[in-house]
């Protein structure tokens, strides 16, 4: 639109000033106001030209003000512009010089929610030198939903990925959630004990959003894996999830050859609060471990005072 133009063509004019200078910051900062306000206004009234190449470039230059809130107002207009900021946004992403905007476009990408920004927020996720670029593209990926879960995998799998990263996309997975059911029921059988255990997580998630109980049974089937970090998610999803027909199966857990799993067995039957589990964790409060000792201890006041508060 013409006055689009003409106004973008000054905004240009005085982004292009030097911003370190602090006597130029009153400008940038006042064509900046003007900018989104202009562009709110148009997005209200149903006639910005979301094709104007040189005023959607602007909007995302101006997520890179100095001031906070402004940055927050950029994000929701190019967020209520949709996936038409898609491709600019990703070329912020991928190559601005400014860690402030290629942050701020992450976290745009997060509202739009785009599955033609996956490619890029994983290249940004696992390549990116800075941290909130990286933990702000998982979060783009958990967003934007099933599109992510192929690429999430992959990573999962990958031996030569640190485990912090696997730790955020196995967060991602989670978040993305039942979204995601016909790949995490697939990926259960996967080589990778890295991909199993971030998909008894979210599978996790998937009985507490849904109550779901193919999911249910999927984690308590995982107690007996031969995998002792796979029965010790599964002990503590459980628990998590609140699910009290695992209980027998928790209290069979109890004897698992693996500290980690019987430690996670006790906590989860204190969580859930049934009383079959008091006879069972009594013994173990003459445990040869400590820790055993402790949780039980714990586990069984949780009991008593859940049979308490049934009077």
């Amino acid at each position: 639109m013409s006055n689009s133009t003409n106004s973008t063509n000054s905004t240009n004019s005085t982004n292009s000033i030097d911003a370190a200078d602090p006597t130029n910051l009153t400008a940038i900062h006042s064509a900046n106001d003007e900018l989104v306000t202009r562009v709110n206004d148009q997005i209200s009234m149903g006639t910005f030209d979301d094709t104007n190449a040189a005023v959607m470039q602007q909007l995302v230059e101006g997520l890179g003000d100095t001031r906070g809130l402004m940055r927050l107002r950029f994000a929701e207009t190019l967020g209520d512009t949709g996936e038409a900021a898609t491709p600019y946004l990703l070329t912020a992403l991928s190559s601005h010089e400014n860690v402030v905007v290629r942050r701020a476009a992450a976290k745009t990408l997060t509202l739009i929610a785009d599955p033609t920004a996956v490619p890029t927020l994983i290249h940004s996720f696992l390549n990116d030198e800075d941290t909130v670029v990286k933990g702000s593209s998982a979060g783009a990926l958990a967003r934007t939903g099933e599109a992510s879960v192929p690429a999430l995998l992959e990573i999962l799998a990958d031996q030569s990925i640190p485990q912090e990263t696997k730790g955020h996309a196995a967060w991602a997975l989670a978040f993305i959630g039942s979204e995601a059911t016909a790949y995490l029921y697939q990926a259960l059988d996967s080589a990778s004990l890295d991909v199993r255990c971030a998909v008894i997580g979210a599978i996790g998630k998937v009985a507490q959003e849904q109550a779901d109980e193919k999911s249910c049974s999927l984690l308590v089937a995982a107690l007996t894996d031969p995998e002792p970090l796979i029965r010790t998610e599964a002990a503590a999803v459980l628990g998590q999830i609140n699910y009290p027909p695992a209980v027998s199966n928790l209290i069979l857990a109890l004897n698992d050859s693996d500290l980690d799993v019987r430690k996670a067995a006790i906590n989860s039957l204190g969580k859930i609060g049934d009383q079959a589990a008091l006879a069972p964790l009594k013994p173990l409060l003459a445990d040869e471990e400590n820790v055993i000792r402790v949780l039980a201890k714990v586990a069984i006041a949780q009991l008593e005072r859940q049979e308490d508060s049934d009077w």
